[in-house]
């Protein structure tokens, strides 16, 4: 079983011809809300790709409806809590290239106490997973908890901070990471080769494995002296928004199927290459039919 204590948010798209530049005032073309949040994203995929997931999580009760999405989808909601204040948002802007830029509120998403991460590690038993994100508080108990228990904990330090490099990473056993993430944990400059990143990250972190996502450049899978190497698949994107989710959701599907990691990168990779052809965050995400289907397409051409 994979335990995931993340945010749910409810995500505000709006979709513009460019990012909103500082004094501008921009009209949108066009307004939705969905579900959202890294750690309800991350669980969905997971479940969208057939995976055993229980997500651990806070919500506006009038928000309910999003622990009903989960639920469809085949996640284990049974610690998502319903609260009387407001639920985290994002406001997403969505440009005509696929970009994005996001304001993040955390809201019940910062409300976790020590009974919540007591209940966790009391649920959870050893060899199981722990996934969690950097978008809901009290990190730097929880890992201590977790390595107290014997959980494999994948962390995935989404939204980069400085409080990420006073986490007890060593907890960790896996790491997923992009570009900005992999320099900010490093301290090299974010234009490093994907090399040069990978050799700062073994340097800092030389018992933790790392994927690094680097886009349109592939992914990289690092665990000692062991590298594996995903190209990214020719797609044109229509917004990018989870697509990093999609990847950490299915990639962590197929490590509890016990795959091999060239398989593990290569399903991650195909999902979040349909997902970036989608809008939405968690509306974009694939079913395990859909990418079964499209790997099968690309490796026979």
């Amino acid at each position: 079983m994979l335990h995931n204590l993340g945010s749910i948010n409810l995500d505000h798209f709006y979709r513009v011809p460019h990012l909103v530049h500082p004094g501008e005032t921009l009209a949108s073309r066009s307004y939705h809300v969905g579900l959202g949040g890294k750690g309800a994203n991350q669980s969905l995929a997971m479940a969208m790709a057939g995976g055993q997931v229980c997500h651990w999580g806070r919500l506006g009760r009038q928000d309910g409806w999003a622990r009903d999405r989960l639920a469809r989808a085949g996640v284990d909601v049974t610690h998502v809590e319903l609260v009387d204040e407001a639920s985290g948002h994002a406001i997403i802007q969505v440009d005509d290239r696929g970009e994005n830029a996001i304001i993040l509120h955390p809201g019940a998403n910062h409300g976790f106490i020590r009974r919540h991460r007591e209940a966790l590690c009391d649920a959870a038993r050893p060899g199981d997973w722990l996934l969690v994100q950097n978008e809901c508080n009290g990190l730097p108990e929880l890992l201590e908890c977790a390595r107290s228990q014997g959980l494999a904990v994948a962390f995935n330090p989404a939204p980069m901070s400085d409080t990420v490099l006073e986490l007890p990473l060593d907890a960790c056993e896996l790491l997923f990471v992009n570009r900005g993430e992999a320099a900010w944990l490093t301290g090299l400059p974010e234009e490093s080769d994907a090399q040069v990143l990978l050799e700062g990250l073994r340097e800092r972190r030389p018992q933790t494995a790392t994927v690094l996502t680097l886009g349109s450049e592939g992914a990289w899978y690092q665990s000692g002296d062991e590298r594996h190497f995903q190209p990214a698949l020719p797609v044109e994107p229509a917004d990018t928004t989870g697509a990093g989710d999609t990847f950490i959701g299915y990639f962590m599907a197929a490590v509890q199927e016990q795959r091999t990691i060239h398989d593990c990168l290569a399903l991650a990779a195909h999902a979040a290459a349909l997902g970036v052809q989608r809008p939405g965050a968690a509306d974009s995400i694939p079913s395990r039919d859909e990418v079964e289907r499209y790997l099968t397409r690309q490796s026979s051409t």
